[in-house]
C-alpha cells in the first residue's frame, strides 16, 4: 500500500503547481489558477495532515482537510491537493482518472474559448465585433465563445456615465450599481455587434460582473432575449465574492428567458445547494481549482442535473495540467454538461514542459478524451527544472 511522503508546491511561470510524493516513487500533480501565486504557503500547510496516508483513498484523505478551505481564493490549495490525489490514484492503479470517477460517458468534450482571443483594443461595438471575429476564425474551431462585458471589463471606467456610482479604479470587483440608460444602450449595442459576426454558427456567452444591480440585470437580460445568448455570467455575485445570494439570483432568473450562470467562486458542493434547490440559475459554473477538486465538482453537477440545471465549468488560468484534469472530469459529467472554459499554457514555453497533450489539443471545438493512467499528462522533469526558481529547485527531490 502506497503512503504519502511529502507535499510540495512551486510557482512555475505564473502557475502554482502541486506535487504529492509517495514511497513508491510515484507522484501526483495538480495546478492552481495563475492569478494565485501567493497560495504556496497555504498548500504546504496541509502537509502534516496528509503525510502517511494512502493516496488511493482519496475521500479519506480529503476528509482530513476539506473543512479547512473556503470560497475563492482560499479553497484552491485544498482543490489542488484533491486533484493531485486523483492523479496519483490513477497512476498507482494503472487507469485513467475518468475510470476512477465512474467512467466516461463521452469520448470528446466540448470546450469554449475564454482565453485564446487577443486583448480587446477598446470597448466600442466595433472592438467587440473584431474580437469575436478573431475567436470565430481561431484554428480550434470553437462552437462557443465568451466575452467580458459590463463590470467584468473596463467599460465601467472607459465608457463615460456608464453607471450610477463612482468608479473605483484598480480595485478587484468593487464597482457596483445601476447602469445609466446610456450604459445599458452601449452594452446592448456591443452584444448586437458580436451577434452579427457570430450569427447562429457560434454561441455567445457573456461574462458580466459581478456588480450589477438587480434592476439593471433584469433590464439587460430581457433586452437580449431575442439574441439567443448562451448565458449571462456572474451578474450579481461572482469572482472572489464570499457569498451566494441565491434568492436574488432566483428573482433574476425568474424574470427572463436568457440563461443566468454563476458559481466559479463557490467552495464545496454544500454551498451550491441553495442555487440548485431554489433553481436560482439555469447554469452553474464551478471551477475545479476552487470548489474543492474534480470529484467535488462532479457531485455538484450531478445534483444540478437532478434539478434541470446545466453545468459549464470555469477554467481560465488553470494551465495545462489543469486542462488535463478538466478533460478527465468532464468526460464523466451527466448530460447537463455544456462545455468547459479552455485554459492555455502561459507563458508559451509551458507546452515544452508538459508531456502527453495531443497536438492539436482542440479540433472543431472538442478535445478527445485520452485513456492514459492518472490525468494522462506529466511534467518533463529535465525541461521543467530549467524553469524552476532557486527557491523551488528541490521540487522534484
Amino acid at each position: 500500500m502506497a503512503k504519502i511522503t511529502g507535499l510540495k508546491c512551486a510557482v512555475i511561470g505564473q502557475n502554482p503547481v502541486v506535487r504529492i510524493a509517495t514511497d513508491e516513487d510515484v507522484s501526483g500533480f495538480a495546478e492552481i489558477e495563475s492569478s494565485k501565486p501567493y497560495v504556496k504557503p497555504q498548500v504546504l500547510y496541509y502537509e502534516k495532515y496528509i503525510v502517511g496516508q494512502d493516496p488511493t483513498d482519496v475521500e479519506r484523505v480529503m476528509l482530513r482537510i476539506r473543512k479547512l478551505g473556503s470560497f475563492k481564493p482560499w479553497g484552491s490549495a485544498v482543490s489542488a491537493i484533491e486533484t493531485a490525489l486523483w492523479d496519483l490514484a490513477g497512476k498507482i492503479e494503472g487507469v485513467s482518472v475518468h475510470k476512477l470517477l465512474g467512467g466516461k460517458i463521452r469520448d470528446r468534450v466540448r470546450v469554449y474559448d475564454g482565453a485564446v482571443r487577443a486583448p480587446l483594443k477598446g470597448h466600442s461595438p466595433e472592438d467587440y465585433a473584431e474580437s469575436v471575429r478573431g475567436m470565430k476564425q481561431a484554428r480550434e474551431g470553437f462552437t462557443i465563445v465568451k466575452e467580458k462585458i459590463g463590470f467584468h471589463s473596463a467599460m465601467r471606467e472607459e465608457v463615460p456615465d456608464f453607471f450610477y456610482g463612482e468608479v473605483d479604479r484598480g480595485s478587484l470587483y468593487i464597482n457596483r450599481g445601476s447602469l445609466t440608460e446610456k450604459g445599458l444602450a452601449h452594452i446592448i449595442a456591443c452584444v448586437k455587434a458580436m451577434k452579427e459576426v457570430l450569427g447562429d454558427e457560434v454561441g455567445l456567452a457573456l461574462d458580466c460582473g459581478p456588480g450589477w444591480s438587480l434592476t439593471s440585470a433584469i433590464q439587460f437580460a430581457r433586452a437580449v432575449e431575442q439574441l439567443n445568448i448562451m448565458w449571462l455570467e456572474d451578474m450579481i455575485t461572482g469572482d472572489y465574492t464570499p457569498y451566494v445570494l441565491a434568492d436574488v439570483y432566483r428573482e433574476l432568473t425568474s424574470a427572463t428567458s436568457t440563461p443566468i450562470h454563476t458559481g466559479e467562486q463557490i467552495y464545496l458542493r454544500q454551498n451550491f445547494i441553495d442555487l440548485i434547490e431554489k433553481r436560482a440559475v439555469r447554469i452553474i459554473g464551478p471551477d475545479p481549482c476552487d470548489i474543492g477538486g474534480i470529484a467535488e465538482l462532479k457531485w455538484a453537477a450531478e445534483y444540478a442535473d437532478l434539478h434541470g440545471i446545466q453545468v459549464a465549468p470555469h477554467g481560465t488560468g488553470n494551465g495545462l495540467i489543469g486542462l488535463a484534469a478538466l478533460v478527465q472530469m468532464s468526460a464523466t459529467l451527466p448530460k447537463n454538461y455544456i462545455a468547459f472554459e479552455y485554459p492555455v499554457g502561459n507563458p508559451a514555453w509551458w507546452y515544452d514542459i508538459v508531456d502527453g497533450l495531443p497536438n492539436p489539443i482542440v479540433e472543431d471545438g472538442f478535445i478527445k478524451v485520452w485513456d492514459r493512467p492518472g490525468m494522462g499528462v506529466g511534467l518533463n522533469e529535465r525541461a521543467t527544472r530549467k524553469r524552476l526558481s532557486e527557491e523551488d529547485e528541490d521540487f522534484f527531490d
